[in-house]
């Protein structure tokens, strides 16, 4: 196993296979933008060994792997295991929040052992890897960057911020110098743009849909959802993520939304029910009359329906919310 590429997506890793670029290439499907961060522990043991049984209880490093990759998980290596047998390791890194924090986690993870080091690159990509044709890949393929302490060091610091129950280190990080992961510091504030607004308790993300259903008519669910060349710009939730986002501002005490019929959007509900998902598709959404204050900012979501999610380490809650109130680029603390 001479080259082993790590990438950040699974459409990614698929780019990079068929561009012929290493021997073996693993797509890391960690979110850290959205729910609980798995413990320490539990990362631990996700890049250990792959056990001799299934292990339905968290997800393995070797869980995604494709079919030409097959004898790698049979010799049921772990990640730093193969790294260390490998002639060289590079990092393939979108450019999108989820993807900087697997960038910090990785380089945290890798710092202690000086052989992995020595052969450790990354490519940081400014354009989303899955969305490129591999014969393409001269126009836009980044230089390599070789890794130094200097970018472990930071990497440690950005990943601990972000696992802190407040999300106070998080924003401290824009005091620093950021320069040496030079993504780093727009996904600090994209992420924080995700915080409650000071004004009306949702996030970039969900205002951006109501902005979206109040500015169109007639305007499907997917019409909100962001992606390549949709009109949604954000980049910090995927698919399913987002789809929830969506059900929460319906589907609450007092909606925003109204024309959600289906839901909720899982897998299990909508994609293995295609009539389901189809009812969904056709699905016309419009803002209640609450929505429309929340999204003239006359209204707060919050004070309304009940806020529970997390942002990294930190546990939001109507009791405990933090807020990010964008015009003055400062955390708000919350209110007790």
């Amino acid at each position: 196993m001479p080259r082993v590429i790590l990438t950040t997506s699974d459409s990614g890793a698929g780019c990079l296979r068929l561009a012929g670029l290493a021997d073996v290439v693993i797509p890391f499907g960690f979110r850290f933008v959205w729910g609980r961060l798995p413990s320490a522990t539990e990362l631990a043991t996700s890049f250990a060994p792959h056990p001799t049984q299934e292990d339905p209880s968290g997800a393995h490093w070797l869980d995604k792997f494709c079919r030409e990759n097959e004898e790698v998980r049979g010799k049921g290596l772990g990640l730093l295991e193969l790294c260390q047998q490998s002639e060289t390791v590079e990092l393939w890194i979108d450019p999108d929040p989820n993807a900087q924090l697997q960038l910090v986690q990785l380089l945290a993870y890798f710092g202690s052992d000086a052989k992995i080091l020595s052969k450790l690159t990354y490519h940081q990509t400014k354009v989303r890897i899955g969305n490129q044709p591999p014969e393409t890949l001269s126009d836009w393929r980044p230089s390599s960057i070789k890794v130094l302490n200097g970018h472990v060091q930071l990497a440690s610091i950005a990943w601990q911020a972000y696992r802190q129950p407040t999300p106070q280190h998080w924003f401290d990080l824009l005091s620093r110098d950021l320069s040496l992961l030079p993504l780093l510091r727009q996904a600090v504030l994209e992420l924080l743009e995700e915080l409650p607004m000071l004004e009306t308790g949702l996030g970039a993300t969900e205002m951006r849909m109501l902005e979206l259903i109040s500015g169109r008519g007639d305007v499907s669910p997917f019409d909100v959802f962001p992606g390549y060349r949709k009109r949604n710009k954000r980049r910090v939730f995927d698919y399913w993520e987002v789809g929830e986002l969506l059900d929460g501002l319906a589907h609450c005490p007092a909606p925003v939304v109204s024309g959600l019929d289906e839901g909720p959007f899982t897998e299990e509900e909508m994609h293995r029910q295609p009539d389901r998902l189809e009812r969904y598709r056709r699905g016309k959404l419009h803002l209640t009359d609450f929505g429309q204050a929340v999204l003239a900012r006359s209204e707060d979501f919050s004070r309304h329906n009940p806020i529970r999610r997390w942002f990294g380490g930190t546990k939001l809650t109507n009791q405990c919310l933090w807020r990010w109130d964008a015009r003055n680029c400062a955390l708000i603390e919350p209110q007790s």
